[in-house]
Parts: structure tokens; C-alpha cells; sequence
């Protein structure tokens, strides 16, 4: 008996110890948490502090004299990027993920704008390798290179190194005046395409019966589910916009180069060429003029160094200078003054959706109240709404649209700068402006609606599952929607729907363009155009940057003296710990994946970008929140990731 209970008295004091052990580990992780959220937040406002400044020259940097800048970003270049803090980068640590970068082209040039009056800069070196410019954003490469041009005119050297140039990689460097190239790398010069990925085969052999609401005869967008194939109506308004952008990327390739043969005679013969070479491909681009010389690294810091002098310690590779994330911190940004005139600028970037989103997305409300800022502030004498958005939520767009008729009223002209797409709700929320400003190289039009219901009654059929009920209304068998037909009646309610919209989307372009609804009809349809063409059929105005629209947009309020500000409220340092922590766990969960299907080789590079597609894929979905569940969104726009 005496020693049961000692058996019993031991095992609940190991049970008690056991207990308290776990509560002890628990207590123990919980303020280790805590003390990392601190520190994370602490160190993200200090460096917050450390690198902001209201405006001026930002923190003193040593800088050598007669040195070289290295413009090395690392990133996919966009319209707009997060703002920096560490957080980002500790979050991505610590959940095991390597931390995306995202350049924005307005960063970049004025890093470029201000090494170009800097008297201790007097090299630019390319390094452009770690920029990511998808072909959709063709302007903004663009863009950056007549940044670099103005660079190289105030008599600096300006010199690209690369072991690899991607198509718009080689668009930036071909306005150096001088190209190196890795004896042993490539120059990738392929021009443009439009492909897609059709479905009927897949969903008549799966039964799956496609309901599809449209208005028009340019049908484009619902072709996956309708064909096996791109229509012929398709592919020539596919060639026509692609034509114009692999026509611009020729015209400044070729001038920057002064190419006797153009580079599109390089991108059609590049397999003869190479074999001319010796199947070395990198001679072939030698021999093409496309660059200058061809050395290995080694040779290429060399090269930079007889420019510049010699620093063994440089982290750069043994020249005299300073990389490009040391010296943006330095950089100029225009002093905003107190009481001068303002230019407000708005950025409506990524899919439009409905309420308030964080970056990466145009969201209605939150845009909305920037531009509703502008128009109760009395300094703000004109607004830019810079655009570069494929359309998306209806609803949005036109939330947005609403307040800018308000500036208009107030007296505030209102000027739409477009960015590499402003197409569908994109156009909707430009279309009111008082002018609209395009690149030659802007992805713009689709004024069209669709919808497209999938059902599934037969599919189950072959496996024996139906579906049957009654209902009050004929409208009560969209319950069963999907597993049954879609009801006739709800079917109907849908076209017009669309029908509506499109109306209102014709409508208000007619109004805001001051054309015939039937022209507005004729140009839309869904149709995409191109700026350079969409400026002869009157979609936008003229042709320039940004930059262009601000002094417009000045000039119509009439004012000469004025400083340019943005309506975007800085975040705290805990929206930035949510945001950053709802990244780090996507990066996290593509960088698991991608070991567990590619291993630790190079090809879970690959792996990783197609599980973050995937992810992507699904936050894009999330993002169709529109209160009606209508969307004007251009689907057969070309959409990087």
C-alpha cells in the first residue's frame, strides 16, 4: 500500500514537473517574442529615423572625389515600393525566406538625377544584373534610360559591366558609352509576345459548360474558355500594340548604338550569328555592335579602375567609389518648402480593389481619401494621378473616379500621367481628367466588360451526382449554381448587368473625352491599344513621363513656382511589422516549397518563383472584392509577377 502511493506521489510530482516545465517554455518563448517585436520595432523606427529626412540632402556620406557610382539595384523595377525599414529583411530572416526587393523607377532616377550634379561622381557604372524589368513595364526601362542619356550629357562617363543583358537590361545600358560583356556571357534580345493558355479542349472532355457574358464582337478576353487557339481578330490587335513597342525598342537601341544593321536583324538571325561566332554568343553580340568589348570580371573592375583609381578596400571590386544602396541614402530630394504652392501626385499602381489595402494594390478608399486630402488642402493647386493599374473592381474605380470630379470642381485641374498599363478601370479612372498624359510605350484601352460563370451539372452527371429542388422564384436555383445549370433568369440579370456598365464605361469616356458614345464603342470592345496609337484615336492626349504631366498640370493652374508632394501617409512602424510579417510567411512557405521539390540545387530558384506565382495567384483572386462583383479588368494585358 506504502508503496503504491509513493508510485503515486512520484508520478504526480514528474506529471506537476512536466507541467511546469511546458508553462515555464511557454512563458519563455512568449517573451522572447516579445522581446523581438520590440527590438524589431525599435530598430524600424531608428532607422526610419536615421535615413528619412523631411527633405535636403539626407545624411552627409563619404563619397570619394572623382569616383565612380555603381548602380547596382537589386529588385523588380515598379511603379512604386514599400517604404524601406529593416523589419522587412529580419522577418525574412528569421521565418527562413531571402527577402524580395522592389525598385521603384522614381527611386532610381532620382538617385540618377542626383549623381548627375554630383562633383565628387564622375563615373556611372551599369551593373544591371540584378534588375528585374518584366517586358510589361517596357516604359519604365525606357524611362530609366533617358534618365541615364541626360546622365552621360553633362560630359560623365558612364560604362556598363555585365556577365548577362536581358532585353530591357540592354535597353538601359545602350546609352552608355561604353558596353563590357563577360567573354563567357550572353546578350538575350527576343523582342515582344502575347501567349496564352486555352482551355475548351480541357473543359468539354471535363463536361464543364462555360457561360459567357459579353457585350461587342472583340471578344478577346473570354477566348480561353471559347477556343483552342487566338483568333485571327485577336493576334492583329495583339501585333499592332506589340509592333509599336518592339518598334520603340528598336528605334532607341539602334540610335543609342548608331547600328548600321538594326537589332532586329540581330534578334531574327541570332542562331546564323552565332554560329558566324563560332557558336560563342558573346562574340556574336560583339560582332553586331551591341557591345564593345568582351572581358571576365576581373577585367571589367580593371577597366573601371583606370577610370577612377584603384581602392583595394572597396567593396565594389577594387575601384574608387560608392554602391547604389549607400549612396540613395545621401541622395537629394527636393526641399518641400512650407508655403509654397503644391503639385500633389497620387498613385493608383497594381489591380483596383474595393476598401483599404496595403501596397501593391490600387485600393479604392484608401486613394480616395488621398485625393480628397489634396482637394481640402489649400496649398494643393493641382493634382497628377499617376496611373499603372490593369482595372479590376468596378465599384472602386469609380470611387475613385467620383473624387476626382471633386477637384474638378474645387477648381483644381487634374492631369492623369500613365505608367506602363493603364487599361480598363485603369482608363476608367483616367478618363475624366482634364488631360492625359502617355508613354509611346503605355498599355492602355480595354473599355470592355465580360463575365464568365462556370457550371458543373454535366461533369457530375458522369459520376452519377444531379441536383434537383424547388424554389419561391425562378431567381431561387442560383443556390445550386455550379452543381446545377445557372438559371435562365439570373443569366439574363447578368448580361445586363454588363450591358450596363459598358454603357456607363462608353458614357463616361464619351464625356470625358469629348467623342460620340458610338466612336468610344468603335475603340472599345475590349480592344488594347498602345500609347503611340493610342494618342491618334484620342484616348489620351500627349506623349511624355511624368515629369511632363507635373509642369502641365502646373501650368494649367498657373503657377511657375511650386513643389511637388505626395499624399501617401507614411506608415507606423507596427503597420509596417504586419505587413512585413504577412511577406516574410509567403516568402517563407515558397522558399519550404521550393526545397522540398527542388532541393538546395539552382533549380529551386526556379521552384521558388513558380510557388510564389502560385501564392501571388491567390492573393489576386482575394483581390476581386467588388461590392457587385462586376470588374473592369484587361485580362489579356500581359501581367508580371
Amino acid at each position: 500500500m506504502d508503496g503504491e502511493r509513493n508510485r503515486l506521489t512520484v508520478w504526480g510530482f514528474l506529471k506537476g514537473l512536466f507541467k511546469a516545465v511546458i508553462g515555464l517554455s511557454l512563458l519563455a518563448q512568449s517573451l522572447l517574442f516579445l522581446l523581438i517585436l520590440v527590438t524589431l520595432i525599435s530598430i524600424t523606427s531608428n532607422a526610419s529615423k536615421t535615413l528619412s529626412g523631411a527633405s535636403g540632402e539626407g545624411p552627409s556620406l563619404e563619397v570619394p572625389d572623382n569616383g565612380a557610382l555603381l548602380l547596382n539595384p537589386r529588385g523588380v523595377l515598379v511603379e512604386t515600393a514599400p517604404p524601406e525599414d529593416t523589419l522587412g529583411d529580419a522577418l525574412a530572416a528569421a521565418f527562413g525566406a531571402r527577402s524580395e526587393n522592389q525598385i521603384s523607377v522614381h527611386e532610381l532616377v532620382r538617385v540618377l538625377r542626383s549623381a548627375a550634379e554630383d562633383d565628387r561622381i564622375d563615373v556611372l557604372v551599369l551593373d544591371l544584373q540584378g534588375l528585374y524589368v518584366p517586358s510589361i513595364y517596357a516604359s519604365k526601362a525606357h524611362y530609366v534610360a533617358a534618365e541615364v542619356e541626360k546622365f552621360r550629357a553633362t560630359g560623365k562617363r558612364v560604362i556598363a559591366i555585365g556577365d548577362y543583358y536581358s532585353q530591357e537590361q540592354y535597353l538601359i545600358a545602350s546609352e552608355a558609352d561604353t558596353i563590357l560583356l563577360n567573354d563567357f556571357g550572353g546578350l538575350e534580345i527576343i523582342g515582344y509576345g502575347s501567349y496564352g493558355t486555352f482551355f475548351k479542349s480541357a473543359l468539354d472532355k471535363l463536361k464543364v459548360k462555360s457561360n459567357v457574358f459579353r457585350v461587342g464582337t472583340f471578344k478577346a478576353a473570354v477566348e480561353p474558355f471559347l477556343r483552342d487557339d487566338m483568333s485571327e481578330e485577336a493576334k492583329l490587335a495583339n501585333r499592332a500594340y506589340l509592333g509599336v513597342l518592339w518598334d520603340q525598342y528598336a528605334l532607341a537601341v539602334d540610335e543609342n548604338r548608331d547600328l548600321q544593321t538594326s537589332v532586329k536583324t540581330y534578334a531574327n538571325n541570332t542562331g546564323e550569328l552565332m554560329r558566324e561566332a563560332g557558336n560563342n554568343v558573346a562574340m556574336a553580340a560583339l560582332n553586331a555592335g551591341l557591345v564593345d568589348q568582351l572581358m571576365n570580371r576581373p577585367d571589367q573592375i580593371e577597366f573601371i579602375a583606370s577610370l577612377v583609381g584603384r581602392d583595394d578596400n572597396s567593396k565594389y571590386g577594387g575601384f574608387r567609389g560608392v554602391g547604389y544602396e549607400t549612396y540613395k541614402v545621401s541622395a537629394k530630394t527636393p526641399e518641400i518648402r512650407k508655403d509654397s504652392a503644391k503639385i500633389a501626385v497620387v498613385t493608383a499602381a497594381g489591380t483596383i480593389v474595393d476598401g483599404d489595402e496595403p501596397y501593391g494594390v490600387a485600393a479604392g478608399d484608401t486613394i480616395a481619401r488621398q485625393l480628397r486630402e489634396a482637394r481640402f488642402n489649400n496649398d494643393v493647386r493641382a493634382l497628377v494621378l499617376r496611373v499603372d493599374s490593369p482595372g479590376g473592381s468596378a465599384f472602386a474605380s469609380e470611387v475613385m473616379r467620383d473624387e476626382l470630379l471633386k477637384l474638378k470642381e474645387a477648381g483644381k485641374p487634374v492631369v492623369v500621367s500613365m505608367g506602363s498599363l493603364a487599361a480598363s478601370g485603369g482608363y476608367w479612372i483616367s478618363a475624366s481628367a482634364d488631360e492625359i498624359w502617355a508613354a509611346p510605350t503605355t498599355v492602355t484601352g480595354s473599355i470592355g466588360v465580360f463575365g464568365y460563370v462556370p457550371t458543373f451539372e454535366d461533369t457530375l452527371a458522369e459520376v452519377g451526382v444531379f441536383t434537383d429542388g424547388v424554389g419561391t422564384t425562378p431567381l431561387a436555383a442560383i443556390s445550386a449554381a455550379g452543381m446545377g445549370p445557372l438559371p435562365e433568369a439570373y443569366g439574363e440579370i447578368i448580361q445586363a448587368s454588363i450591358e450596363d456598365v459598358y454603357r456607363r464605361f462608353t458614357s463616361l469616356v464619351a464625356e470625358g473625352r469629348g467623342m460620340s458614345v458610338e466612336r468610344v464603342d468603335e475603340i472599345g470592345q475590349g480592344r488594347v491599344w498602345i500609347g503611340a496609337t493610342a494618342i491618334e484615336i484620342g484616348l489620351v492626349d500627349k506623349l511624355g513621363t511624368i515629369d511632363d504631366a507635373i509642369a502641365s498640370a502646373a501650368s494649367r493652374a498657373g503657377v511657375e513656382d511650386y513643389d511637388v508632394i505626395g499624399m501617401t501617409r507614411p506608415k507606423t512602424p507596427f503597420e509596417k511589422f504586419l505587413e512585413n510579417l504577412a511577406g516574410a510567411e509567403v516568402d517563407a512557405h515558397a522558399d519550404v516549397a521550393a526545397q522540398m521539390f527542388g532541393g538546395t540545387s539552382s533549380r529551386s530558384v526556379d521552384m521558388t518563383k513558380l510557388v510564389r506565382f502560385a501564392l501571388e495567384e491567390g492573393r489576386f483572386l482575394l483581390g476581386f472584392n467588388d461590392p457587385q462583383g462586376v470588374y473592369v479588368r484587361c485580362l489579356q494585358c500581359p501581367v508580371a509577377y
